[in-house]
């Protein structure tokens, strides 16, 4: 009985038996990490080199980028010192400039002043004045210089207040006299200009001769013809010209031809020997120390009115009225002045000549 008891005990406990045996063999809860740490481990390794390599590299590129900005922060720094270096120096130079121009602005007006009264005391005061948007015209009789005729000191306000007109506006004709050029322009002022010659029943210009920045004439041939003419800033501007290119670089609007020039930067000038100590009817063109321009016409071949005017002695006294440059214009019976719409002078061939060019003034 108790035999069967036994047996009985063992069956029942058989299976935990054998599952504690399994159990004891397996080990199902027990983990063998030894092998997976090892390779994770290598793993995180690899990667933590990667990352500190990557930091190397970025560290490196920091570096750079540091170097680069440092170099630009000093570029940076050498162009603003020398903007500021620059900047200052234009100042000073402005400031200097600025100065000059005052400067010269105020010599000029006490040599306009100094002008005026030369002229006051020379030639008594002005027969006609005009006071326009674009010149202010001073006229004066040349009597009380001792000579029949007149001149004018024009200031210029701007360089439309100065034009050249050519007769008809085109060659081929027979000319214009200087008033109906005036006063077909509008021009308060005028003066015959260059010279000319006849050639099958019209004018034609001698040298060199320019309208409105236009060539219309160019022939060097003649040594002693020289050009004068205003720029187009209204300067006068004269010499001899050889080519185009010269003319090209006085930068001239308005020119024509003649001889000889009488005074350059206040020098008298040789006057050539088929005109030395002649006399005639002059016009005259130039301007004083102070840059108005000046205009003067002088009556000649008049018996018991006058006989004119030598070169020479019309340089000796442009000098006392301070003129510093001079210009012949054609002269004789084409010497016409013509002023606030009449002509002042008597020109000697007892009225106006028909002539090519003439210098007109607008107020």
């Amino acid at each position: 009985m108790h035999y069967r008891i036994h047996i009985f005990i063992i069956f029942v406990l058989a299976p935990f038996l054998g599952l504690g045996i399994a159990y004891a063999q397996i080990q199902p809860f027990a983990l063998n990490i030894t092998e997976p740490l090892s390779l994770q481990e290598g793993l995180f390794q690899e990667e933590a080199d990667q990352i500190a390599g990557k930091m190397l590299e970025i560290k490196e590129s920091i570096r750079e980028v540091k170097e680069k900005t440092d170099t630009a922060h000093q570029l940076i720094s050498m162009i603003r010192e020398n903007a500021i270096s620059e900047m200052l120096a234009y100042e000073q130079q402005h400031d200097r400039l600025r100065d000059l121009l005052e400067a010269s602005s105020e010599q000029r007006h006490a040599t306009g002043d100094m002008v005026d009264f030369v002229l006051a005391n020379m030639l008594g005061d002005p027969v006609g004045q005009t006071f326009g948007e674009n010149a202010t015209i001073k006229v004066y009789s040349l009597k009380e210089a001792g000579y029949r005729g007149y001149m004018a000191k024009v200031r210029l306000h701007n360089a439309n207040a100065l034009k050249m007109v050519l007769a008809g506006d085109k060659l081929g004709t027979m000319g214009e006299t200087t008033s109906a050029a005036a006063k077909r322009t509008g021009g308060v002022l005028a003066v015959n200009a260059g010279g000319f010659f006849v050639h099958e029943g019209s004018l034609l210009p001698i040298g060199i001769t320019v309208i409105d920045g236009e060539i219309i004439s160019f022939e060097t041939y003649e040594p002693d013809w020289r050009f004068i003419g205003f720029n187009r800033s209204g300067h006068l501007v004269g010499g001899r010209i050889d080519t185009k290119e010269q003319l090209a670089e006085l930068d001239v609007l308005h020119g024509c031809s003649f001889l000889p020039t009488l005074l350059k930067d206040g020098k008298k000038q040789p006057i050539p020997g088929g005109w030395a100590n002649t006399r005639h009817p002059r016009t005259l063109i130039g301007h004083f120390v102070n840059e108005d321009l000046l205009f003067i016409v002088i009556d000649g071949r008049r018996e018991g009115w006058s006989m004119g005017v030598t070169l020479e002695e019309a340089q000796d006294k442009l000098l006392e009225f301070k003129v510093r440059d001079a210009y012949n214009l054609d002269g004789g019976g084409s010497s016409t002045f013509y002023y606030n719409g009449k002509v002042l002078n008597r020109p000697s061939d007892g009225k106006e000549r028909n002539v090519l060019t003439n210098i007109v003034v607008l107020p």
